[in-house]
């Protein structure tokens, strides 16, 4: 008889039906035993948000399109072009035609908060390291008002079409080419070497372990978490952040930023950088009076951290915002 062909299956992983016992422990540490409670409700399906895009329109255009169709919002006090969606899907929102025309875009509330950290401005040098798929690309976009030259990035080829789609949907790429808008698909650390001391403002958004994103009941979100692969994101956030320093021009800024909650991808990570690069890095205070916020863990495990951690920032988990951690640096010639 001939040799059978069948392929062995592989086994599916048996995945958690709640959250990691080991999460929540670690959880407990981060936040404290007086917030867990709070924070544990919050790992749950979020509201549709979005943001009006005004490379496309103009809120007041959009805000008609909205009342005309019926659908109700909550204007988002920190963010002047950020909603809420209260009364309709989001299937729904993405039938109108200012969805269609790329006046609006889908977004969660945590990930609009580091360009605004980051601040870009008219005519400004700016790098996006880890594009895709382009959300926050578009609002630095937007907050230059596609005037100096923008540089986004992205190495996975599959993520790098879905930013190019993104980016020509929202008007950042166009056929008129009016202004300095240029895609790479490269290695971060390779791409950064190209530049050195060159752009005025840089966006890391770090790939990270995402545990601000899960939720419960839906194993896919956390069946793979664990502190080894913690470890190995650690590892390449820590070549990222390094590199994109080397690209800072001095007197630059830069903004790290992650939707996790382990201060090992956190404040781990700038403690390090302000260890390599000592009074060449200055830790700028973050202060968003009207987003819930925690203290940043100046210590872990033992490892405590450099002091200007301290002024770090992380968001406080609610049902409507996803937990998020932001570091404003900057270079000092």
């Amino acid at each position: 008889m001939g040799k059978k062909n069948k392929q062995k299956k592989r086994k599916k992983k048996n995945l958690p039906k709640e959250l990691p016992e080991k999460f929540v422990e670690r959880l407990t540490n981060i936040v404290g035993s007086s917030t867990l409670t709070r924070v544990m409700k919050t790992f749950v399906d979020k509201p549709t948000t979005f943001r009006v895009n005004t490379i496309n329109a103009k809120k007041k255009e959009v805000g008609a399109a909205l009342k005309e169709h019926n659908y109700k919002t909550k204007h988002v006090s920190w963010y002047d072009h950020a909603y809420i969606l209260q009364n309709q899907t989001k299937r729904g929102l993405t039938e109108l035609e200012i969805y269609k025309e790329g006046k609006i875009y889908i977004q969660s509330l945590a990930s609009m908060v580091p360009p605004l950290i980051l601040d870009p401005k008219p005519g400004e040098k700016v790098l996006d390291l880890t594009a895709a798929p382009g959300s926050k690309t578009s609002q630095i976009a937007a907050l230059m008002e596609k005037r100096g030259e923008l540089v986004a990035n992205e190495l996975n080829k599959v993520r790098f079409f879905r930013l190019q789609h993104n980016m020509q949907h929202l008007g950042v790429l166009d056929p008129q080419n009016d202004w300095e808008f240029i895609m790479r698909m490269e290695d971060g650390s390779a791409l950064c070497k190209e530049y050195e001391n060159y752009f005025d403002k840089i966006l890391v958004d770090a790939p990270c372990s995402g545990e601000a994103r899960f939720i419960d009941g839906y194993p896919k979100s956390y069946g793979y978490w664990s502190e080894h692969k913690i470890k190995q994101v650690a590892y390449r956030q820590h070549k990222l952040l390094m590199a994109a320093w080397f690209a800072l021009k001095p007197g630059g800024v830069l903004v790290y930023s992650t939707c996790t909650m382990a201060p090992e991808e956190n404040e781990a990570r700038i403690s390090k950088l302000v260890e390599r690069f000592g009074e060449e890095v200055v830790v700028e205070k973050i202060t968003l009076p009207q987003v819930e916020s925690i203290p940043p863990s100046v210590e872990w495990k033992g490892k405590v951290y450099h002091k200007d951690v301290a002024k770090t920032f992380r968001m406080l988990p609610t049902t409507e915002v996803e937990g998020f951690y932001v570091a404003r640096l900057r270079k000092v010639a």
